[in-house]
């Protein structure tokens, strides 16, 4: 098996919202003595939902092997489906796991 493919079948894209975007510029913030103790870069990444957090530090390293970036730690957690209605008709939103992962101090994916 190439270990670049699985990486890509492991790591599916990276989840972009306000409050993920908040957390990886934690590190710049210098508004509060307590912010100022983020020093390390977070970043938040959509994977595989049998995926394991050695594979998942394994996969990101080989992706971002360029920008030679190196994992720390890896926090998961399963988010539950949600029952939506559209249209008067009820259905869901499909479950996913998402990782946190903390990058070493200096490390950051620019124009990801």
């Amino acid at each position: 098996m190439d270990i670049e493919k699985d990486a890509y079948k492991i790591i599916k894209h990276r989840h972009i919202t306000e409050k993920t975007t908040m957390l990886q510029e934690l590190q710049n913030a210098e508004s509060s003595a307590s912010l100022k103790r983020f020093e390390l870069p977070k970043y938040v990444f959509i994977v595989d939902q049998n995926a394991n957090k050695p594979q998942i530090a394994k996969a990101l390293e080989s992706i971002y092997s360029d920008l030679n970036v190196r994992v720390m730690s890896v926090n998961t957690l399963n988010v539950k489906p949600k029952s939506r209605r559209v249209r008067g008709r009820s259905g869901k939103k499909s479950a996913f796991k998402k990782a946190i992962v903390t990058f070493e101090k200096g490390d950051k994916l620019d124009n990801v």
